[in-house]
């Protein structure tokens, strides 16, 4: 099992802000490692004080396959001159790729806390979105 660490920030604290990056987030950590849902054994989401609007989980389970992998959201630590409005994923991801060959991913705002796993979004450099498919509703 390996740990893979992501985060990014949300422009304003509204519900489909948070889902929508907390997707875009999610997606890139999948494409870049080749993640499948059924070899997830669990995801922890954290968000700043800052944040109360949604759940970033609530962004997963729409997702093709996302429904049976639990999910926990809890806040980070407060503390003082910490990043704002930030969101950040823990996959504990059962896989037998050495740990040398997970790509963590931090975007937007977030790639100031990780430079060495920072990551370009859609919008940084013409860059198109990477995109999960959605679960029936």
């Amino acid at each position: 099992m390996r740990g893979v660490r992501g985060a990014t920030t949300v422009g304003s604290n509204e519900a489909g802000e948070i889902v929508a990056r907390t997707e875009e987030l999610l997606a890139r950590l999948v494409a870049e490692n080749g993640i499948r849902p059924e070899d997830v054994a669990s995801a922890v989401f954290t968000v700043t004080d800052d944040l109360d609007a949604e759940f970033p989980a609530a962004a997963v389970r729409a997702l093709d396959g996302w429904a049976d992998v639990p999910l926990l959201c809890a806040r980070e630590i407060p503390v003082p001159g910490s990043l704002g409005r930030c969101v950040r994923i823990l996959l504990h991801w059962n896989t037998d790729r050495p740990p040398a060959q997970v790509r963590h991913v931090f975007l937007r705002g977030a790639r100031e806390l990780r430079p060495r796993w920072a990551a370009s979004t859609a919008g940084d450099d013409g860059e198109e979105p990477v995109r999960l498919p959605r679960g029936k509703p």
